[in-house]
């Protein structure tokens, strides 16, 4: 893993995360994940690669296959051949069809044996679903396959009978008793169509004007039910009517990671659409979460908050997890790229500076995934069931999209 910089330079941290996406982390991911006799990834890997988990991720199969399919594309727009990560997206895709869905009612598993046998399947949620959606969508982009952008377009539409369907779906909590609404499922839902939404573009196939109604039915359910200006904050979870359930812990709790993610989903959104709205309301949604989320004594994002600054319950509450901060060089980005003000390049520089400074492995490659409050490691892992080639290679991928467009900004002036 390169040095980190530590100014901001558009161009040096251009060249820095390209030499980290294709030379630290995804060599990791293909010398050590990559399943040679039974196809797909697996995830559960110790620091120096070696396996410690041999089930898989369903989630990963198809966030590996949009991470192989995107670095692909990417590295190729500035000259860079890897044709060894079209490979990992075959195997993935292969994966993902021949074992990943219950033929019986076409639900996907959560967990699977090396060789796709089915552990876990989860009929409460619908990630797996999501992630294999983006997968496939990347894919088909990648490798100019349009029949992959069609199963993806299809397997939206099974989402979208499973989540309006009821009974399909078994609830987290008694929606007359609790807690019913979770952020969660509209903002992984904004990502997902958007991603379908660019593959269907592509190739100029049917489906875009269904995928922009659906985002903005996403968007006005997260403006509706999650998004509290009088509190500046996003709220993680809610009661039906969106109303803070302050008698509960899981009704108090933030969770600034996930809201920061959120955030630069909505103002890629506000960016694809000119809406300057729907970008002020992605940047006002990074405001509030960092405030509420960077630690001002140790750095970083703290995984959980509470409204009211009350004890909170979860023990890995004050941890600091790797995506957090992922999420937040992201977000601090696009808010510097929106607005070009000062404050936005002063945090992508503590986000990235706080990440890289810790995170990376220099002695094996990739980063590690689980640091105490205080910046000591708590494992050093480089995988599990939820970590694996995604949110940190997306960092890098998102992170060289915008940097080429801040670099070519700075040469104009």
């Amino acid at each position: 893993m390169h040095t980190a910089t530590k100014e901001f330079n558009a161009k040096k941290l251009l060249s820095f995360y390209k030499k980290n996406l294709t030379g630290s982390v995804l060599p990791f991911w293909l010398q050590y994940g990559m399943d040679s006799v039974h196809g797909g990834i697996y995830t559960g890997l110790d620091r120096d690669g070696s396996l410690l988990e041999s089930d898989k991720s369903v989630w990963f199969q198809g966030r590996a296959l949009w991470t192989f399919a995107h670095a692909y594309m990417k590295a190729a727009s500035y000259g860079e051949e890897h044709p060894e990560y079209l490979d990992a997206c075959r195997s993935l895709a292969d994966f993902i069809e021949k074992h990943c869905t219950d033929k019986a009612d076409g639900r996907m598993y959560f967990r699977l044996t090396g060789d796709g046998k089915p552990v876990i399947k989860r009929l409460r949620y619908f990630f797996s679903e999501t992630f294999a959606v983006v997968g496939f969508a990347s894919y088909g982009r990648s490798s100019g396959q349009a029949s992959y952008v069609q199963k993806a377009f299809n397997l939206l539409k099974k989402i979208d009978e499973i989540r309006s369907t009821p009974g399909l779906l078994i609830p987290k909590f008694d929606e007359k008793n609790a807690l019913a609404r979770g952020f969660g499922v509209p903002m992984i839902l904004l990502n997902t169509v958007s991603e379908l939404r660019a593959s269907l573009r592509q190739f100029n196939m049917e489906g875009e004007d269904f995928c922009n109604r659906y985002i903005d039915t996403l968007l006005d359910e997260i403006k509706t039910y999650f998004i509290k200006p009088e509190l500046k904050a996003v709220l993680e979870q809610c009661a039906p009517d969106g109303s803070v359930q302050y008698e509960h812990f899981e009704g108090r709790l933030l969770n600034p990671g996930h809201a920061i993610e959120g955030s630069w989903f909505i103002m890629k959104e506000g960016i694809e659409r000119g809406d300057k709205d729907l970008q002020k309301l992605g940047l006002d949604m990074f405001d509030w979460m960092w405030e509420r989320g960077w630690d001002k004594k140790y750095g970083g994002i703290i995984y959980f908050r509470d409204i009211e600054n009350k004890s909170l319950s979860e023990y890995w509450q004050d941890m600091k997890f790797w995506w957090p901060q992922n999420e937040a060089v992201i977000a601090s980005l696009y808010a510097y790229y929106l607005t070009g003000q000062k404050k936005y390049q002063t945090r992508f520089s503590l986000a990235h500076n706080y990440f890289h400074e810790r995170f990376p492995d220099k002695k094996y490659g990739e980063c590690y995934g689980y640091f105490h409050r205080d910046g000591t490691l708590s494992t050093p892992l480089k995988g599990n069931m939820y970590k694996g080639p995604f949110h940190i290679p997306r960092m890098y991928i998102e992170g060289i999209t915008l940097l080429e467009k801040i670099a070519a900004a700075e040469n104009k002036r």
